[in-house]
């Protein structure tokens, strides 16, 4: 079962990932635990991994004018995954472009 959702490659994220070069984030589904998190990204990125952070947070609420009127969209949860890797182990997100 596939618990990572993306990689995180936001402003944010990248200025960790300069300060800490072996630190990645990636958005997870929320019922994902630290070991199941761990595994999927050693098999899919053949790294392999020291530690696992994860935070949860919510989404923002969606709207949208159309014709029938506003309509409001649900919250909905999610979950960050930080994962350090050990020393000399990286991942290239923008290998496939």
């Amino acid at each position: 079962m596939a618990f990572i959702i993306k990689p995180l490659v936001t402003e944010k994220m990248t200025k960790i990932t300069d300060k800490f070069p072996n630190r990645y984030g990636f958005i997870v589904k929320p019922e994902a635990n630290k070991l199941e998190i761990k595994s999927e990204v050693e098999s899919l990125y053949n790294v392999t991994v020291e530690d696992v952070n994860t935070m949860r947070y919510s989404g923002k609420r969606s709207s949208r004018y159309t014709k029938a009127g506003l309509v409001r969209g649900q919250k909905a949860a999610f979950k960050k995954a930080i994962v350090t890797l050990k020393e000399g182990d990286t991942i290239d997100f923008y290998s496939n472009i």
